[in-house]
């Protein structure tokens, strides 16, 4: 894959979910965050890389609806290339969370474990709630205990997805819709 274009790529591949219907799942999540969160302006951490695409469109939609938040990220994974491992931090947000709402920002709640970990440490750092607004969610049963998204954009099969700031080896991301390859 290394030197197939994006259009070689997804010659290949099966559309999941297409610009439209991502567009109203962002706007619908905008909806129901600016109503939880009328009258106070949480942190609304961005898990990099992966949700940069929906946590600036979802930010932009939260302006539109008078919904004002405070801006950080954060980069945790076990992910480095490949699935699994331990979670890693590479950057802690540098906003205090004592005393705040937190509202984590990724792109797909898969099993929930970088999630989990990060949730548990923004409570640890004194913040009163945090809540999961994730892009999407895959559709199977091993999500660990616990762990759910309180705002939701689309549902995925349980298949390795790409585009819509989600890769393939650090590669796909800029894809404005949600593939996966097709199955033989």
């Amino acid at each position: 894959m290394p030197n197939l274009s994006i259009s070689q790529v997804l010659e290949d591949s099966d559309l999941l979910v297409d610009r439209p219907t991502i567009d109203k799942a962002i706007a619908g999540i905008a909806d129901a965050i600016a109503r939880d969160y009328e009258g106070e302006v949480p942190v609304f951490l961005t898990i990099l890389h992966g949700a940069l695409p929906f946590a600036g469109q979802l930010a932009l939609e939260l302006g539109a609806r008078g919904q004002d938040v405070q801006f950080d990220y954060l980069h945790a994974t076990r992910y480095r290339g490949e699935t699994g491992g331990e979670l890693v931090w590479k950057y802690r947000p540098g906003s205090s969370l004592f005393g705040r709402r937190v509202i984590l920002v990724d792109d797909i709640l898969d099993e929930g474990y970088t999630l989990q970990g990060v949730r548990e440490w923004c409570l640890e750092q004194g913040a009163t709630d945090v809540r999961i607004a994730a892009m999407s969610v895959k559709q199977h049963d091993r999500c660990i205990p616990g762990v759910k998204a309180d705002y939701a954009g689309v549902e995925l099969p349980d298949r390795y997805v790409f585009g819509f700031g989600m890769d393939v080896n650090e590669r796909l991301r800029t894809i404005p819709a949600i593939y996966a390859k097709k199955q033989s």
